[in-house]
């Protein structure tokens, strides 16, 4: 089993360490992390002790085979800049956004590494991620397929061409906070009707969870399930009137409008 390295254990970071050893992908010992916040690192060490820690990334990258740079885009050509001279035969994994595929290859010339650009979403804190690999990338067959199973360890994946991953920051990337706003919504009205406000966050979440769930299991149409929940004369069809009528949809189609626009001008830097 190839040994991996993360340099920034973060928000996304944590999450990919502790994803990838709950769900038995690696183990502890196949793991060694970085970050520049000692803090961070010693609260880890506490909690996974089995794992390596690294006082600068350089000794992460000459000890690992794949390595996954869960740093900000502002920081990672300063990152790939300390560690190039250790990356020859080494499998580079970014999550950056908008650090492209170009963009990679540029900074990784002469290195002798391959790279993969991802883009996951922070779901994969709680093993419900949804990730979207590159198609464009230089990684060997087998480890992509290491890669793959890294995040198919946080939740889904899928493999899109890079011409696409400004639509995956719309949709998924940015998506949970459009999602935590209708949760949101929901509570407020929930509390408007009389509901105690934890009840209301719990039945507005668990219902979007549901709702989530029958999409992914049944292979039906989303307009399928709603017109199934809406009753000829029923409460249910007022509501999505009123919803329509005040421009839900065309909301939330404009806002991954312009998330996908703020991504394209992120990547022409």
């Amino acid at each position: 089993m190839k040994s991996l390295g993360i340099i920034g254990a973060g928000s996304m970071g944590s999450s990919i360490i502790r994803g990838v050893l709950d769900a038995g992908y690696i183990r502890q010992n196949q793991l060694t992390v970085f970050d520049t916040n000692m803090q961070k690192l010693e609260e880890l060490s506490r909690e996974l002790p089995s794992v390596t820690y690294c006082d600068h990334a350089l000794d992460l990258a000459r000890q690992c085979d794949v390595i996954i740079l869960a740093v900000k885009p502002h920081v990672l050509g300063d990152v790939l800049d300390t560690i190039a001279s250790a990356l020859s035969g080494k499998a580079i994994i970014s999550i950056a956004a908008g650090w492209t595929v170009a963009m990679l290859s540029e900074a990784l010339k002469d290195t002798g590494a391959t790279y993969l650009r991802v883009m996951p979403n922070t779901p994969a804190m709680v093993g419900e991620g949804m990730t979207a690999l590159c198609e464009e990338h230089t990684l060997t067959e087998e480890d992509f397929s290491f890669a793959q199973g890294i995040f198919e360890a946080l939740g889904r994946t899928v493999i899109l061409p890079e011409r696409l991953f400004d639509g995956v920051t719309a949709i998924s990337g940015s998506s949970p906070a459009y999602v935590y706003m209708l949760i949101e919504a929901m509570m407020q009205g929930g509390i408007q009707q009389g509901i105690p406000k934890d009840t209301a966050i719990q039945m507005a979440a668990q219902s979007v969870l549901g709702a989530a769930l029958m999409v992914l299991s049944s292979g039906e149409h989303p307009a399928a399930l709603r017109d199934a929940v809406c009753s000829p004369g029923g409460t249910t069809i007022d509501a999505v009137a009123v919803l329509e009528k005040n421009g839900f949809r065309s909301a939330i189609l404009e806002a991954m409008d312009a998330c996908a626009d703020k991504s394209r001008k992120m990547s022409k830097g």
